[in-house]
């Protein structure tokens, strides 16, 4: 790589680094730390919002999933279309409520209004344990697109750098430094790749009669993808939406209901089809230029076995010209810290104010700021620990999922709340997502670990719902 595009991607990070800096300066307590003042517009924080969900670990996923299956690849995003919007009509009006009674800061402090301390505490539990590990999987990708694009840089040693800077900015910065970072960094993103890399790739390697002639047919059928993958995504991303942090977050962040709907509307268009489409396009076109020959001098020759998420990065590094490759790496970082600052701020939000919960208001807002940093360093380690982007992203995804869904649908839609109930589903459901994920036994019908976990929690909810409310009637 030329010293021409290591300067721009240099810059770019420094940036980053000066902003939260900025904002470093700006907090004077924990409403402006962890949620912006709760007076944010809809432009901000719908570009947050899908910086945030689609991200690094979405970015390198999806073109490990247009090189591996091809188009229909896209189709996981559709999801989160589908989840934007629904959680926009339903959940949204609800929580803003209960926001502007309780003065929330995180998503656990809704099962406390709803089922107690005991409860709230499960859940923050799960809610920072799968945050942390959300937060390995945008570091993960990070280091995999630097390491396969700077000649002789380790993986670990680009884990490490891409650690540093997007744990640094969040810890000392908090959410308005996440979601102004977040803005400049999706508009970089989509600039890159529309202007930038489909434009150089699709010339470099002969348009679509390039896709036609060297990729598999399957990979231009919009179908080339069994009903339970599909499933799969949906029963996993779809919920995220009502049960992640850092959607509360931005919630809470928006000045009022409207503009939070406005926002979520927003963030579901620039998922899919934009985003969904010209990730996986990449994906396909890096299959292209492995099966053309085209990365024959980096060592793969035609038809060689190649990790699929590394197929997007080599690419880049292959087809664009000097001064460009510095420019979309720029908006691939953008993506990854996007989501990586995201993620740490709703694990340090919810570890600080729902599990140590510090006595005293004094000294707050600094103890965030360390917490935030030491998680940053458990979540670098635990990075390295993986090699599959999406694997481990769809693992987090799954276990706060399956763990948090049900008891706050009930909490949300039932009259009935009962905190046994509560507390019981959410380890139950996690456990068996995590046990079936871990074990890897053979699962019914190729459907997820998750949807077994979500019906677990289902069954000990109502059951225990039932049970208690039949016992309490009787005495």
């Amino acid at each position: 790589m030329s010293s021409l595009d290591i300067g721009i991607l240099v810059i770019y990070l420094l940036i980053m680094l000066a902003v939260g800096v900025y904002f470093l300066t700006k907090n004077d307590e924990l409403d402006d730390y962890y949620v912006g003042g709760r007076s944010m517009g809809s432009l901000h924080i719908g570009l947050s919002v899908v910086a945030t969900d689609v991200g690094g670990g979405f970015s390198i996923g999806l073109g490990g999933l247009g090189f591996a299956m091809g188009i229909s690849g896209s189709w996981m995003l559709f999801t989160g279309l589908l989840g934007a919007w629904i959680s926009a009509v339903i959940l949204i009006p609800k929580i803003k409520v209960l926001e502007n009674q309780k003065k929330l800061l995180t998503f656990p402090q809704i099962f406390d209004h709803f089922f107690g301390p005991k409860v709230a505490l499960i859940a923050a539990i799960i809610t920072t344990l799968g945050y942390i590990g959300f937060t390995s999987s945008q570091l993960l990708a990070g280091a995999k697109l630097a390491s396969a694009t700077f000649d002789g840089l380790s993986l670990n040693a680009a884990l490490i750098a891409m650690g540093v800077i997007a744990v640094v900015y969040t810890a000392i910065g908090g959410i308005k430094a996440v979601i102004y970072t977040d803005t400049v960094q999706w508009i970089i993103l989509m600039a890159g790749l529309i202007l930038v890399a489909i434009p150089c790739a699709h010339i470099s390697l002969g348009g679509f009669e390039a896709l036609k002639t060297y990729l598999p047919s399957g990979h231009l059928s919009w179908t080339n993808l069994s009903w339970q993958q599909f499933f799969n995504w949906a029963i996993t991303i779809i919920p995220i939406w009502f049960i992640g942090m850092t959607l509360y977050q931005r919630i809470y962040a928006c000045a009022d209901v409207k503009t939070a709907k406005r926002a979520w509307f927003f963030a579901g268009l620039l998922e899919f089809p934009i985003m969904a489409l010209m990730g996986v396009l990449l994906g396909m076109y890096s299959r292209v230029a492995l099966e053309s020959g085209v990365f024959a001098e980096l060592g793969y020759a035609a038809g060689s076995a190649l990790d699929s998420e590394l197929g997007m990065p080599l690419l880049l590094k292959t087809v664009l010209p000097t001064g460009l490759i510095g420019l979309v790496l720029a908006a691939y970082f953008s993506a990854i810290l996007s989501t990586a600052d995201s993620c740490l701020m709703a694990a340090s939000g919810s570890f600080v104010s729902d599990i140590v919960k510090p006595s005293s208001t004094k000294g707050h807002l600094k103890f965030s700021q360390v917490a935030t940093l030491i998680l940053g360093i458990v979540a670098l380690f635990l990075a390295g620990m993986f090699e599959n982007v999406l694997s481990l992203m769809l693992y987090s995804y799954s276990f706060m999922v399956s763990g948090l869904l049900v008891p706050l649908m009930g909490a949300l839609f039932f009259k009935k709340t009962n905190p046994l109930a509560a507390g019981l589903s959410m380890i139950i459901g996690g456990v068996v997502t995590v046990s079936l994920s871990l074990l890897q036994v053979g699962i019914p019908f190729g459907l997820d670990g998750n949807f077994f976990g979500i019906l677990c929690a289902v069954i000990v909810f109502v059951t225990t719902t039932t049970f208690a409310g039949r016992t309490h009637a009787s005495t």
